[in-house]
């Protein structure tokens, strides 16, 4: 987390393992990306806990590079293709599939943009006033389209899904990153992850709705 590796390991833990319940209760396998997203945050989380152990020290800098990348990589690679395909998966209106897929090609090309970038050129991470600053030497002249498509694929999806009251859901992603441009510029990648690795335990409250509409459905089924 952006503010003390006690807040990042504890944050982390907890989502681990709600993103462990998460998946176990997901009553189908077009679930599991969505039901795994805890998860995948909670490590996140647990490798940006090893920075803040591992920056003050220069002769921790392997450690330092190996973890920056690994952070760097869920954030900028992993979540703007799974957050489209997870939702894209969750979806069965064929008119919002549509929308959906459009979304996924969208994350595909700014993470396949953003992991060229991230082999490429020089990433660092340190400590500046109480947060972990992310510097990455990036080309600038696609930063406002790479902005605007990822964006697009990790915010978007809610909107677009079908399932009661996901837009509830859309709207924190949204009011996140909003609260982290505007209060914490510089830091907005460690800030906002950390908000959204939050928000994402409804992703296991949403699981276990769709756990008991499928026991109902069955339930009904029963007596037809």
């Amino acid at each position: 987390m952006c503010f003390s590796a006690n807040a990042s390991f504890t944050a982390g833990t907890v989502l681990t393992i709600i993103g462990v319940a998460s998946v176990l209760k997901a009553p189908h396998r077009s679930q599991i990306l969505f039901a795994s997203i805890p998860f995948l945050f909670g490590i996140q989380q647990l490798a940006e806990g090893i920075l803040w152990l591992t920056l003050p020290d220069p002769h921790n800098i392997l450690t330092q590079k190996v973890f920056t990348y690994i952070f760097l990589f869920f954030a900028q690679v992993v979540w703007p293709v799974w957050v489209p395909l997870a939702f894209l998966l969750l979806e069965k209106s064929t008119n919002r599939r549509t929308g959906q897929k459009m979304l996924v090609a969208a994350g595909a090309l700014v993470g396949l943009y953003l992991f060229y970038c991230l082999l490429n050129y020089n990433v660092t991470a340190r400590i500046e006033q109480r947060h972990i600053v992310y510097l990455q030497e990036y080309p600038s002249i696609f930063r406002g389209y790479g902005v605007a498509l990822y964006a697009l694929a990790t915010v978007a999806p809610p909107f677009f899904s079908s399932i009661r009251r996901m837009w509830i859901f859309g709207l924190a992603i949204m009011a996140s990153y909003i609260i982290s441009a505007l209060f914490y510029e510089h830091y907005v990648l460690s800030v906002w992850c950390f908000f959204a690795s939050i928000i994402s335990i409804v992703a296991y409250l949403i699981i276990l709705k769709l756990g008991r509409e499928k026991q109902m459905k069955n339930y009904s089924a029963t007596f037809i």
